[in-house]
């Protein structure tokens, strides 16, 4: 095996863990597959309709848990429709054989995170959600529960994606604002470091709009057919009225936008975080990752806003304009990827402001 640097592995890392068996598929990869800083991930051939959400904890394999926890085993090669409130697990084509010094974390995809559409990645013995730690040999599952509409998936659909680290990635505050000051990270004037780059959220407006609340009771979405939903039927538009503020009611879920455009530079990598569960009750982001090159020149970027998958817990709760929602984690990448996120891709967010996913047209 070749040895591998510090850092997020980049694209031509990834291909050589496919050669060298660190990854495992059960089918070759799939175009598009490999992105600059991580690796899609795709559905196999069998799903599980379970009873609760679990972790198999040490000891236990997830096909032992899937074996006494399943209610209904469904088969995806024909496609199957998930629906709303439901848990579902389903094993993956890729599996993974990580050495000493290399760990994985996994993340929904930006497109399934706009969907409301909650994955974890699982593996045997775990006791965390989407961590695989250094040395875990063995397959992935993906536990899927769609929030706010039902979704259409088949085998070799990517909901969630995994990222590949080795070392000490992270930048401390100190060289954030050291990065801030070379590559502008945030538009922001006063850019906030605390544990990472501080995100508001715009209540201002875009073009009349603030956001938009996802509809219940519609109709299913096939999560391979971009551009194949008109949005009036699923979203309702939420107009800017002045306030610049939004009530959160619980059991809706909303897309907004962030106040800063964002900018990856392409030796680096993002990742969205919580900033801080005692701020408000609610949850933003549940797709947190950047690619290098997201918002930035070297792509063909200007800055692209952070788009904002936001639900309330159990209460209703008000947000403001430009109130801190999240934070930016930034790692340093151990190569320059191949191909940057944005020009080189023709990446679907690139620029972006505030944007549904790809699968809505107006």
């Amino acid at each position: 095996m070749q040895p591998f640097s510090p850092g997020i592995q980049p694209d031509s890392r990834i291909r050589a863990f496919i050669e060298e068996g660190v990854i495992g598929l059960a089918h070759p990869p799939a175009e598009g597959q490999i992105q600059p800083a991580s690796l899609d991930l795709r559905l196999g051939e069998k799903a599980y309709r379970v009873r609760a959400s679990f972790l198999p904890g040490p000891g236990r394999t997830v096909q032992e848990r899937l074996d006494s926890l399943a209610l209904h085993e469904i088969d995806l090669t024909r496609g199957a429709v998930l629906e709303t409130g439901c848990v579902y697990v389903a094993e993956l084509m890729e599996s993974l054989a990580l050495p000493k010094g290399l760990r994985a974390a996994a993340n929904p995809k930006s497109s399934t995170g706009r969907l409301d559409v909650f994955t974890r990645v699982i593996t045997d013995r775990a006791r965390e959600f989407d961590l695989v730690e250094e040395g875990y040999e063995g397959p992935l599952f993906i536990e899927i529960s769609p929030r706010t509409f039902p979704v259409l998936v088949r085998s070799g659909s990517r909901l969630s994606q995994i990222r590949f680290r080795a070392g000490e990635t992270r930048l401390d505050d100190k060289a954030l604002g050291e990065l801030h000051e070379r590559e502008t990270l945030v538009s922001s004037a006063t850019p906030s470091f605390q544990s990472g780059v501080a995100v508001s959220v715009d209540l201002a407006g875009f073009d009349g709009l603030i956001g938009y609340r996802g509809k219940h009771h519609t109709a299913l979405v096939d999560v391979d057919r971009p551009g194949a939903y008109r949005a009036a039927e699923f979203w309702e538009p939420i107009p800017s009225d002045g306030s610049r503020a939004l009530i959160l009611d619980p059991d809706q879920f909303y897309i907004l936008a962030s106040k800063e455009a964002v900018h990856v530079p392409p030796d680096y990598a993002a990742e969205m975080t919580p900033f801080d569960a005692l701020v408000g009750e609610f949850r933003v982001h549940y797709a947190g990752f950047f690619d290098p090159g997201f918002g930035h020149s070297a792509a063909g970027g200007t800055g692209a806003r952070a788009v904002l998958e936001v639900r309330s817990r159990d209460v209703p709760f008000i947000i403001e304009d430009g109130q801190i929602v999240g934070r930016l984690v930034y790692e340093k990448m151990a190569a320059r990827p191949e191909a940057l996120y944005g020009a080189d891709l023709k990446s679907n967010y690139q620029g972006q402001a505030l944007k549904l996913s790809k699968h809505f047209h107006d």
